[in-house]
């Protein structure tokens, strides 16, 4: 046996380059049945045509700052005086407290609720701004009370916002008065049995945020 191996290997030079059957299995067609062709690798998840880009969209692509705002719009008065209404506000934690600082009356606030849909309950002259995105709302309307108190943030700068709710309230009557102090601003108005109290500044990264009160009907 050993005699025949050798042979063996010195036919093939020792060499598995020289080997008949490997050389047929490296070299010889192969055969492929084209019915199971289509069911290889079924369950392989494909890759996909192109690379994804990884991009991200800017922030607030869904927002535009004129969206549904039609219309023209009269200017807003120039601040005057010291805004005394500022500090008061700035000082409150809550929409609850924040009411109470600009006078509403501490039965209306004591029975003041949370719920975004206290945002959909505006009065009619004091309307929420098209592209609001509600941060908190609360109201009451209890006891004689009809307090409703939102805190907005929009895409829109400060002077639009400020000359957009002058012109809303004026048309529905209010008689308003702009103060400002440090980039913050603040718009009220009074009629009758009826007031508004709008706060508006800037936010770092574009836009502003908004609170707005509206006491009474309007």
């Amino acid at each position: 046996m050993a005699d025949l191996d050798n042979s063996l290997a010195t036919m093939n030079d020792a060499a598995s380059a020289n080997d008949p059957v490997l050389q047929g299995a490296l070299h010889d067609p192969i055969m492929v049945d084209p019915k199971l062709v289509q069911q290889a690798n079924a369950n392989t998840v494909r890759p996909p045509l192109q690379p994804g880009s990884g991009a991200l969209p800017p922030e607030g692509i869904g927002q535009r700052a004129d969206a549904q705002v039609a219309g023209a719009l009269r200017a807003a008065p120039a601040p005057t005086g010291t805004c005394t209404q500022c500090a008061a506000a700035r000082r409150a934690l809550t929409l609850g407290a924040l009411a109470q600082s600009q006078g509403a009356s501490a039965q209306c606030v004591n029975n003041v609720a949370y719920s975004a849909d206290w945002a959909n309950r505006l009065p009619q002259g004091v309307p929420l701004y098209p592209d609001a995105q509600i941060s908190e709302a609360a109201g009451a309307d209890r006891d004689g009370c009809a307090l409703r108190v939102v805190s907005f943030i929009s895409a829109a700068p400060v002077q639009r916002l400020l000359d957009w709710y002058y012109t809303r309230t004026s048309e529905a009557g209010f008689r308003s008065e702009h103060q400002a102090d440090s980039g913050e601003h603040i718009l009220a108005g009074t009629k009758k049995n009826a007031a508004f109290f709008l706060i508006v500044k800037p936010r770092q990264n574009g836009g502003s945020h908004v609170d707005l009160m509206a006491d009474g009907g309007g």
